[in-house]
């Protein structure tokens, strides 16, 4: 019988040494996905694990489930039996499982819980795995477990939204709920719903990219160090509060994507998955391989069903419990490589199919994409994989791993290269050009300038890059200093070639649309618990005496060209590349794009079709968006176009 052919084989010719390899992605997919649907008929249906375990309310009890695997006695215990694990034991089930059901009067809405295991003959105190609301106590710092049954039930009105078709080209506003707020404190889903989510909906963009949802005990690590995979941070509000910040997303046509962390896990015990049941190894790989070294984190042993259980619960209980459209993966490249990619160029093909490749990942990857795809085939998936693995957006079938787009991860760290490292007038286009078009072939990548990694302490922003002290005192409009000229000029011109060129799609940071000063530091011992830098100054952008507004202007017609054109989804055409001259022409989605990138010189550049008629759609230097370098909307080709330098052009001709 002849072997099934690859796709991939054929989209990526430079594949063809590696199709053993490929064969074997394939099968370990095959082989584990069989495993898993011994007892399920479809991979959603293996992913129900959030229905059983957990705390869940009936008609006539409490019930609450537990897998720990390595406990000889569990027992519930909070405030509705004052802590007293003789008033809470649970009934061994066998194969690791738990059981208690309590009275419907027994436990009442806001109280505290947690689970305790005799385990080796220790006594330790966890949080639930599946338990879908933890809190911190402000007095000592603990968490637990809440029981969360409002007696209002949330309902969702937002049905019309699934009705279309999810955004083939995502113009992604990426966001942090709690760091959305002016003020020096933690915002909230509330907050964020009522102030930002509506300057969001003016610039157009299509998609929001939340992080920290899910509840992460360190706040200053971001989001990315979670613990509870099921709880909402109750930092930022409520459960049914996220609800009404995705359904009135939803009722603007924005779909939400959920910042997920599988990659890896908290250390800490009591509050997440780190020696559940007391040993080291029920979540997690034993040993060495189950700490990631540079994170100071535990890392999921992706080949153990009952961990694929929880894993892919979890992805299917954001989709179904609270809307989320799609996922941004984070921490792939981290996954795919036993030495989670660090310090590895990924220069030849060899480096993706060594010994190095974690295999059980790849798999992990593969069920993920199908699960979702499975339980809402509209939905958005993405990889923050800086290694280029091949085949990372190709469906499962082909041969890939299944994503729908990759972050185009090198092109922020080009511009800081850029920035940092070279003056003005060494910058090369032909690099820039490559930066920026190359890419997998058939594969989707988003497009970003600059990520929120980049804005952290101890690194600076573009726009900080460009204009550094020159933001706190020459950002007023009667103030003309060059380099704030400068800064603005670069600021423009390097999101209209990242937005038009990177990419089927874009993101933006929170605040970067605007070019958000300094940098970001969330409170922690190192800073006094400070939240100076854990917030956005929106009344920069509101005032009308401050440039800002110039950058948010332009941010919003680059945005809604590139939503009412189709440029994001043709094929870009280099029409003139000129590095002495920093020129860069080219053609994509029928629109002409000309940008100069000479620190004080304006080029000529040569326009096809002498006496065809061109319409202006956009340009950087307009004075309205404080540039110093108006032209009439329409024009007839000459035969060149003088194109101001530091500036940008996007053309559109008039047949």
């Amino acid at each position: 019988m002849a072997r099934k052919k690859i796709a991939l084989l054929n989209i990526d010719k430079g594949l063809a040494p590696f199709e053993g390899d490929l064969r074997l992605r394939m099968q370990s997919f095959e082989r584990k996905k069989k495993q898993l649907l011994k007892a399920a008929p479809t991979l959603s249906d293996f992913a129900n694990g959030y229905m059983y375990y957990g705390l869940h309310k009936t008609k006539n009890e409490w019930i609450y489930r537990e897998w720990a695997p390595a406990a000889s006695e569990a027992a519930l215990v909070g405030d509705f039996n004052n802590w007293d694990e003789h008033y809470g034991m649970m009934e061994n089930l066998g194969n690791g499982n738990f059981e208690i059901r309590l009275p419907l009067d027994s436990l009442k809405h806001g109280q505290n819980i947690r689970v305790k295991f005799v385990s080796h003959g220790r006594v330790i105190d966890r949080i639930p795995a599946y338990m879908n609301r933890v809190v911190q106590s402000w007095t000592d710092g603990s968490f637990c477990g809440q029981v969360w049954d409002p007696d209002t039930k949330f309902k969702w009105t937002d049905s019309r939204f699934f009705k279309k078709k999810k955004p083939e080209n995502p113009l992604i506003y990426e966001c942090h709920i709690g760091m959305a707020n002016e003020e020096e404190n933690i915002g909230t889903y509330n907050e964020f719903c009522e102030k930002v989510l509506p300057r969001i909906k003016a610039n157009g963009y299509n998609c929001i990219q939340i992080m920290a949802v899910m509840e992460h005990p360190y706040y200053a690590s971001f989001g990315y160090q979670v613990a509870n995979f099921f709880a909402p941070s109750s930092r930022f509000g409520t459960p049914e509060e996220l609800k009404n910040l995705i359904n009135t997303a939803h009722k603007s046509g924005i779909s939400v994507l959920l910042d997920i962390i599988h990659s890896h896990a908290a250390i800490n015990s009591v509050e997440g998955l780190s020696e559940f049941d007391g040993t080291n190894y029920q979540y997690f790989h034993e040993g060495e391989r189950g700490y990631h070294s540079a994170w100071g984190t535990r890392l999921f042993n992706y080949d153990k069903n009952e961990v694929l259980h929880f894993l892919l619960s979890n992805i299917k209980y954001w989709i179904e419990e609270f809307h989320f459209d799609g996922f941004r993966f984070d921490g792939v490249t981290s996954m795919l490589y036993h030495d989670h990619g660090l310090g590895g160029v990924f220069d030849r093909y060899e480096k993706y199919f060594s010994m190095n490749t974690d295999t059980e990942s790849v798999t992990y990857l593969q069920l993920a994409n199908e699960l979702i795809h499975e339980v809402n085939p509209m939905a958005i998936t993405i990889a923050e994989d800086m290694s280029g693995m091949p085949g990372m957006c190709i469906p499962v079938k082909d041969g890939g791993i299944g994503f729908d787009y990759r972050l185009s991860m090198g092109v922020p760290d080009h511009f800081i290269k850029m920035l940092t490292k070279q003056r003005d007038e060494d910058w090369n286009m032909d690099a820039l050009w490559y930066e920026l078009t190359t890419r997998r072939p058939m594969e989707k990548n988003i497009g970003y300038c600059e990520s929120h990694d980049q804005a952290l302490v101890g690194d600076k922003t573009i726009i900080f890059h460009l204009a550094d002290a020159e933001m706190y005192t020459c950002m007023n409009k009667d103030n003309d200093s060059p380099i704030i000229e400068r800064a603005m000029d670069y600021h423009k011109v390097f999101r209209l070639l990242t937005s038009s060129l990177a990419g089927e799609g874009y993101l933006n940071f929170m605040g970067n649309e605007f070019g958000h000063p300094e940098w970001i530091d969330f409170p922690r011992e190192g800073n006094g618990d400070s939240g100076k830098y854990a917030r956005r100054q929106w009344s920069l952008v509101d005032s009308p005496d401050l440039k800002y507004q110039y950058l948010n202007k332009f941010d919003n017609k680059m945005i809604n060209l590139l939503t009412k054109y189709p440029v994001l989804s043709g094929v870009s055409e280099l029409l003139m590349i000129h590095n002495d001259n920093k020129i860069i022409a080219f053609r994509r989605g029928g629109l002409v794009f000309l940008f100069n990138l000479h620190t004080w010189i304006t080029h000529d550049i040569p326009l096809d079709s002498k006496g065809s008629k061109y319409k202006v759609l956009l340009n950087s230097a307009s004075s309205e968006f404080e540039g110093k370098h108006d032209m009439p909307s329409r024009f007839v080709n000459t035969g060149t176009f003088a194109l101001p330098p530091r500036s940008a052009v996007v053309l559109e001709e008039i047949k």
